[in-house]
This record gives structure tokens, C-alpha cells and sequence, in this order.
């Protein structure tokens, strides 16, 4: 019998085509699209820790300069020990930190961020001669109104600031616009996290921090609780639940 293509089996057999067909584009766009995703995010961290650790590059070289200079490390908090991972750059530490499987609940959560993944992700700066010059670590906890998210580079002493940097917050416009200047982002440089019994000391100072205060880093008038929050979040960070245990294996060279 005649395939009519106007008659209903017809008609079906056209629809259904037509759908597998979409269907097959609409998978392809998707996968598509992620990829580029991932690319854009990649480029991004990298972009993000070549600035935290004070390297000059522009939109034609990062990619180059990360390679040859940075290592990415992925860290368990709680043993302090490296942990072997392909494709670090494209670990997600948000999707770990709600992903219970992957995360804790901090006991002490002045950061405010509810849950901490198991595994961060930080990054190994070495200079041009190959020699340690920074490590470059994720910052984040609650501001006044939203979550703000950083790297701190911290040299090989473990305890001077390198720089730091804050890529995303949603804190009040104008008003908070610091956050994100080099200018007060400049005024960590060279402060100390620890004081001299290990304690993670560094704060800011409402008013400004007076002359020779190692530790002390000037707020902005207007935005105390947005300076609150982001010291709260890397006295977290650099404390007990976050890179401590780390950073006194890393200091022994047990991690090395």
C-alpha cells in the first residue's frame, strides 16, 4: 500500500520526525552551551587568582601565564592533605558546599554560610624562576545583605598578605562599591592574619586602623557591617574550620 503523506499515519510520522529532530538540536545547543559555560568560568579563575596574586596579564595571555605559573590544588579542610582530582579548575566548591554528601556544617559559623564543602579548591603561585610566591585562596562569607566572594593570596611566610580580591556581592550600590577597588583592596597588602600566638588577628577598623597596626585594615564610613562580614569571613577562613589545619601542614612541608 502507498505512503499518502496527507493522511494521518502520515501526518504522525512527520511529527515524529520533526520532534527527534528538534530534539537532537536542542541536545546539541545544551551541550554546547555548557561547554562554553565552563570555558567562560574557567577563564574567569584564572583571570580572578592571577589578580589576587599580583600578576600583570591581559585578555591575550592569562591563559598562557596560568599554566606556566600556577598549579591548581584541591584541599580536604579536615585532614589538611591534597586530593587527587582531573580538572580542578572546573570543581564547583558552591555545588560541594550545598551538596550534603560533600559539605559540613561548621561549628562555629561567624562567616554565616551555612554549610563549608569537604574539598576547596586553592592554587600554588610561583614566581618566574619557579620558586613559591604566593598561595591563593577562596574568601567568602555574609556582607550586610548578600554573600561575598574573594581570593586572598597569602606569601610563602604563610601569615603576610599578598592581596586580595572580591569578584561578586550584591551589597548596597555606591555605598559598598569599595569592595571591589584596588584601592582598598591595596590596603591589605603586607598585613599580618596571625598574631604572635597563632591567632588569626586580622580585622577592620572602624574609623581606620592606626599607624603600625600590622593587622588592621581601614573601613569605609557607611559600610561597617559589609567590613564586618568580610573580616569574619577570612578570620573563618584562615581559623580552625578552614585552612588552618592546612596551612600547619603545608608549613612542615608534609604537603609539599
Amino acid at each position: 500500500m502507498a505512503f499518502k503523506k496527507d493522511s494521518v499515519m502520515g501526518t504522525m510520522v512527520f511529527i515524529i520526525i520533526l520532534s527527534l529532530v528538534c530534539s537532537f538540536m536542542i541536545t546539541g545547543t545544551a551541550e554546547i552551551l555548557k561547554e562554553r559555560k565552563l570555558v567562560k568560568k574557567r577563564d574567569e579563575v584564572q583571570q580572578f587568582v592571577l589578580k589576587a596574586a599580583s600578576i600583570d596579564y591581559d585578555t591575550s595571555n592569562f591563559r598562557e601565564i596560568f599554566s606556566n605559573r600556577v598549579t591548581p590544588r584541591l584541599v580536604n579542610l579536615e585532614s589538611g592533605e591534597f586530593v587527587e582530582q582531573e580538572n580542578i579548575l572546573d570543581f564547583d566548591e558552591r555545588m560541594a558546599a550545598i551538596n550534603p554528601e560533600t559539605s559540613s556544617k561548621p561549628k562555629k559559623d561567624i562567616a554565616k554560610i551555612k554549610t563549608r564543602a569537604d574539598n576547596i579548591r586553592m592554587f600554588e603561585v610561583r614566581d618566574e624562576n619557579g620558586q613559591l610566591s604566593s598561595l591563593v585562596m577562596p574568601v567568602y562569607g555574609k556582607g550586610l545583605w548578600s554573600m561575598i566572594y574573594g581570593y586572598l593570596a597569602v606569601e610563602p611566610d604563610l601569615n603576610t598578605i599578598n592581596n586580595i580580591v572580591f569578584y561578586e556581592h550584591g551589597e548596597t550600590p555606591g555605598i559598598a562599591d569599595f569592595v571591589t577597588e584596588p584601592e582598598w583592596n591595596a590596603l591589605w597588602k603586607g598585613k599580618q592574619l596571625f598574631d604572635d600566638k597563632g591567632n588569626v588577628a586580622i580585622k577592620v577598623v572602624k574609623g581606620g586602623a592606626k599607624a603600625g597596626d600590622i593587622h588592621g585594615v581601614d573601613g569605609v564610613s557607611g559600610a561597617t557591617r559589609t567590613g564586618l562580614g568580610i573580616q569574619k569571613a577570612v578570620v573563618f577562613w584562615f581559623g580552625a574550620e578552614g585552612y588552618q589545619t592546612f596551612l600547619t601542614h603545608y608549613a612542615k612541608a608534609e604537603v609539599k
